[in-house]
């Protein structure tokens, strides 16, 4: 077993070896061998572990690490992922200790500790977990100033004759560049907290930084000005007709809207307004005195709402209906995955004290910018500007 566990370790690092010196590989073929042999790899090390479990009296039998193999795997791990760096960390946060110097790199200029990686795949987490508007859209992890190409006009095919060719067609391209917007959010960590357990301080710091955090990537997401934040959805203009001026919530503006939405995009578009905006909605009855709007609860009781078969997702980020001002959006349509954040997931962090509460504050920095790549679903329902309500 331990003779068939060193030729996978010398088979990884010979690939590894191979892939740094850019020699040219079938890369399909090396993912599924490296596949294999995790798997294989797993299964060894399961068994061995069973094996040792066993009580016959004999001195139990371990695999034996050479030197070098454990160089290889401590290089292989994610040293931020340590549970070493997760307990220097929490000193860091709560007793102003000193990171040692091997932790000390950070590629955010602006942080002195990069939040482990246990705790970061959980903000993660948390941001999709949390928000209505996260989940929908598209995310990508691109350096910043690179332009990324998208498809502007799409090939139109034509009948032809027998024997007969067709207009050769260029495929237009744009191309969308994503800028470097830092996203801070400060989190208070009382000096009573000294003694509190790893696990419960990392539940605490995900709670605080996800909540705010999520807050304002989703406003950003839905009206970001594009100045030194990403650019929202309703900073883009809306194609001709589909702008909706709404003077009343009835059944006619929802036929308008419908109407609105290029064929093309109508699989995928929703409705984004408030809850207070869709119980406007909600309370339309047609002539029968049956509700236009309809709100479904699945087998876990959640709520699915739709405006005339669209599904309706609620966020606090829009004035709703009642306190809409003349001119302004209270709703829209949109295709959400139409919209593409770009985001440096490695979050940094920096601290000072709040003298006033005795508190070590911590600063949690992000970067991220975002951009709607397609807007032709856009259709905006808006309060008429020569006009309020």
């Amino acid at each position: 077993m331990d003779k068939r566990l060193k030729e996978i370790m010398d088979r990884k690092i010979e690939i590894r070896k191979a892939l740094k010196d850019g020699s040219e590989l079938d890369l399909a073929a090396v993912e599924t061998e490296l596949a294999a042999l995790e798997t294989e790899e797993v299964e060894l090390r399961r068994k061995g572990e069973i094996a040792n479990k066993i009580n016959i009296g004999e001195v139990p039998v371990t695999a034996v690490q050479k030197p070098e193999e454990k160089e290889v795997r401590k290089n292989m791990e994610d040293k931020f992922e340590s549970i070493e760096y997760r307990k220097a960390f929490k000193d860091f946060v709560i007793k102003n200790s000193d990171l040692p110097a091997e932790y000390r790199s950070s590629s955010t200029a602006d942080a002195s500790a990069v939040i482990p990686t246990t705790v970061l795949n959980r903000v993660i987490d948390k941001l999709t977990a949390s928000g209505m508007i996260l989940p929908l859209i598209t995310r990508t992890a691109y350096k910043g100033g690179v332009s990324i190409p998208i498809s502007s006009v799409k090939p139109v095919a034509t009948w032809v004759a027998d024997g007969a060719g067709s207009t050769v067609q260029n495929k237009a391209m744009g191309t969308l560049t994503f800028g470097y917007f830092k996203l801070r959010c400060a989190v208070g960590v009382s000096f009573t907290l000294d003694n509190i357990a790893l696990s419960a301080f990392e539940n605490a710091i995900v709670n605080n930084i996800a909540e705010a955090m999520v807050i304002a990537l989703e406003k950003s997401i839905i009206s970001g000005t594009g100045n030194g934040q990403p650019t929202g959805i309703l900073a883009e203009t809306p194609n001709a007709n589909q702008v909706i001026s709404v003077t009343a919530i009835d059944y006619p503006t929802l036929v308008s809207a419908e109407a609105a939405i290029p064929i093309e995009y109508e699989t995928g578009a929703v409705y984004v307004m408030t809850k207070q905006t869709f119980g406007a909605f909600l309370s339309m009855v047609d002539t029968n005195k049956q509700p236009i709007a309809r709100v479904n609860y699945g087998i876990n009781g959640d709520a699915d709402r739709s405006l005339l078969g669209r599904k309706v997702i609620l966020c606090n980020y829009l004035p709703s209906y009642a306190a809409a001002t003349a001119g302004q959006t209270f709703a829209f349509i949109f295709k959400m995955d139409d919209y593409v954040l770009n985001t440096n997931f490695e979050i940094g962090m920096r601290r000072y004290e709040d003298y006033t509460t005795d508190d070590q504050v911590m600063k949690a920095i992000m970067l991220a910018d975002g951009k709607v790549v397609d807007k032709n679903s856009l259709v905006t329902l808006n309060i008429p500007a020569a006009a309020a309500k």
